[in-house]
This record gives C-alpha cells, structure tokens and sequence, in this order.
C-alpha cells in the first residue's frame, strides 16, 4: 500500500554474528528495556482489561437500506464503506439460504490496467472503486457493465463511502506536486463539492451520522460536514495519520505513525486517550469489537487495547511487518476471533479476548491488505502469490483459491463474492444462487 517501503521500516540488527560476551556487555550497557524495542515487541497479556464477549460484531453498516421488490440483487445487503461498518470489522454473516461454497461460477470481470490498492464499496444495485489512478468508477453488480467514470484527481490510495444517494472519497494527490482532496458526488456521478486539504491524504472515510470523518497524512483527523464540506472540528494527533478512523458509540479510534492509538469523541473531537502500543507504526485500519481496538504494527505485531481505557489487553507477535486490517467476528464452537495477516506470509485466527492464536497458517508469499470475514469463510489476498485464499473460520482449512489477487480480497453481499486483483474486480457466484438469480431475472423480464 502507498507509504513507506517495508525496508524502511526494517529494525537494524547489527552483527549476527558478534561473540555472546559482546551480546550481554551491549545488554549490560543499554538495559533490558531497550533491548525488548531493538528486537521487536514483546508479548503480553492483561486479563483485567475490559471484555464484552456477547456483544455484537454485526452492526448494520451506516449507509444500508432496505431492498425492493423481488429482484435477487436488490437485497439491501450494502458494504457501503471500508470495513463494512462504522466499527470496521469487516465481517458479514451469511444472508443467502444456504452458505457461500465453490464451485463457483464467474459471472463477470471488471478488467482495467490501474492499480487497485482497496476494495470497491457496494451501495445498491451499482458497485463503486476508487482506482489508484484517482478515477472514481461506477459499475453495475449484476452485469459488471460500467456506469460512468469520474476524474477526481491524480493519486488515491482509499476506498469511497456512500450514504443516502451520495458518495465521498478522499485523494492524496488533486495535481503532480500538489497536495490532497476531499470530493462529495452523487451517486449518478454528479460532483456536489470538493475541498483543497494542506496535506495528502489516504484514509477512507467515515460517515458518523452528520459528519464525514478522515485522517491526513499531516497529523489531522477532520470532521466536515457530508452537506457542504465545512470543517466542523480538527483533532491534532500530532503524526501522520493514514489509517481509517473506527467508531464504536461516542467515541473515534485511530492509530498514528508514530505508534499511538487515539480516542476522541465523536460529537467535538475532544482527546479521551492516547496510548503507546509498542508496535512500531500503525497502518492498519482498527477494528472496534468486543470492548476493545484491535490493530496491527509495522513493528511486527498485533494488539488488543481497552475501548473505554486504552490499556494494553494483549499484544502479540507476527512474522514480518503487519499492514494488514483486522477481521474481527464470532466463530462457531470458538468464540471471538481476531483474523490478520503478515508480511511473512502468515494468517493469523487469534482469540479476542486473550490473543492466543486459534490456528496459524503459513500461505507463503506476503499478505499485505486486511482480511475479511464472511459468514465462516476467511479471506485473504497474497500478494507475493498474487492470489486470493478462502478459509475455514474455525480451522484455517483451505476452500478456495482464486487466481488473482494484490492487497485486498473484496467484499461480499452475504450470497455472492466481489474479489479483487491487483487491477479488476471479479463477481463470483455459488451455482445454486446463480441459478435463482437467473430466473428472478427472467421473471422480471416477463413482467415488463
């Protein structure tokens, strides 16, 4: 994903092969302290931070409405923005009769040649992607047949979100050499407005009720009101802040580079908590679930704090940076479960509560976007493999494997996948649901 290259981030380890009287004289020397944050993140528990095992992951995402009529692809079954909902969990249970299992049938493939770094977002009838090249695209679900096509800048590295016939999307670059830009447009491609920023900006937008809300790589999280675009109050969180901001209730949760993790509140953005994770700088969009933030570190590591208190539940070790965005959703016969990836290669099922892992596969190669939950399935796009995985959420084995794949998987209506390579989304349907899309739709011909 756009930022800085994972070697930059690369912990120096000096000598490997220096004598062990030399290890404990520097151990002598610097104490222990700064050892642990020479090697990495430690891993640690705290049972007395707070746990909300029965709460409920599943929130309708902001943005939904109700289907009608009796077209299959009129549902109301939305993915209106990065992470689905408002606490960004990226999970969804099944909304079908029947479980989403292969074989499946590829019903289209929207192709292109520009990088697509994040996830198309689904709002209605149409599917909509902000490419790498700043040109927001609409296509329709059911036929993949494009829509129209709108320039919003030079540089965007975020996925747009939607809410009552309107569609927000934020650009790193407007113009070579220029900064940032946040632009409203109605859902039919009408530009409404668009506001210059002082800095770039790749952070996918919240929509919290009656306001819009993102992070700018200058340190800034606005809140702007969806109508006009007016600034209604700036939160200072001092370093650059890249990921997608989280709400849960009241509060807003965002991480910053330098390894913080912030709580404001939503109604003035004033500071409830920061708290230092220790895991290096924070990428990863949070997810908010269960009482807690779960996040991961380009230190190599993903945690668990507080909701309410910003205390360090658990804080666990990965194999190589984690730029990846948490999954957060129940397991059947296991509970809460926090689903991430590595740039080693490795996918991670970790307990919520206690960060104890479930299971962990190594599927090789890297993976470098967040993972998504759909009802038990797990999925995961390898970009060093350049695939996409599917899952079992109980146990890690494999189901599926798609042929293309980058940064993220996709998302998902419940019945149907969206996947997405490093350039194309593909629609993939399960037979048995294929076939009654088909007829609904020969039905809905003869009553024309």
């Amino acid at each position: 994903m756009v930022g800085p290259s994972p070697d930059a981030s690369r912990r120096p380890w000096g000598c490997l092969g220096c004598a062990g009287v030399v290890v404990v004289a520097f151990l002598a020397l610097v104490g222990l302290s700064a050892w642990d944050r020479w090697r990495g993140p430690s891993e640690i528990v705290d049972d007395t931070v707070e746990f909300a095992a029965d709460e409920d992951p599943t929130r309708a995402p902001a943005g939904g409405r109700r289907g009608k009529g009796s077209d299959t692809y009129d549902d109301g079954a939305d993915w209106p923005l990065y992470g689905r909902n408002q606490q960004r969990t990226r999970y969804m249970p099944f909304t079908g009769r029947t479980s989403i299992r292969p074989p499946f049938r590829e019903r289209w493939g929207m192709t292109s040649s520009v990088l697509l770094e994040f996830p198309p977002i689904l709002c209605g009838r149409r599917l909509y992607v902000l490419r790498n090249d700043a040109r927001l695209v609409a296509f329709h679900r059911r036929s993949g047949r494009k829509a129209w096509t709108r320039r919003v800048g030079r540089l965007a590295a975020s996925s747009p979100a939607c809410a009552k016939g309107r569609l927000f999307v934020t650009i790193l670059e407007r113009g070579r050499g220029t900064k940032g830009l946040v632009a409203a447009y109605s859902t039919g491609g009408r530009r409404l407005w668009q506001r210059r920023l002082a800095s770039r900006t790749e952070s996918s937008p919240l929509l919290a009720g009656d306001k819009l809300i993102f992070g700018t790589e200058g340190g800034d999280v606005l809140a702007m009101s969806p109508r006009t675009g007016r600034v209604l109050w700036r939160y200072r969180a001092g370093a650059p802040v890249k990921a997608a901001v989280a709400r849960r209730d009241g509060l807003l949760y965002v991480g910053d580079y330098d390894g913080r993790m912030h709580a404001f509140t939503l109604s003035k953005g004033r500071r409830r908590w920061v708290t230092n994770l220790g895991a290096g700088r924070l990428y990863s969009t949070p997810a908010v679930a269960y009482g807690r933030v779960y996040v991961g570190g380009v230190g190599g590591a993903v945690v668990a704090v507080g909701a309410r208190s910003g205390r360090v539940a658990w804080r666990r070790r990965a194999d190589g940076y984690v730029y990846s965005a948490p999954a957060v959703a129940p397991v059947a016969g296991r509970g809460p479960t926090v689903f991430i990836g590595s740039y080693g290669g490795k996918l991670y099922a970790l307990d919520a509560r206690t960060g104890r892992p479930r299971w962990i596969r190594d599927v090789g190669g890297r993976i470098s976007g967040g993972v998504t939950v759909i009802g038990d399935l797990v999925m995961y796009a390898n970009r060093g493999q350049k695939t996409v995985g599917i899952r079992h959420a109980r146990d890690g084995r494999r189901i599926y494997g798609f042929r293309s794949g980058g940064y993220d998987p996709g998302i998902s209506d419940g019945r149907r996948l969206y996947l997405v390579s490093f350039t194309s989304v593909y629609h993939l349907t399960p037979r048995a649901q294929a076939r009654r899309d088909d007829r609904s739709l020969r039905q809905a011909r003869r009553r024309r």
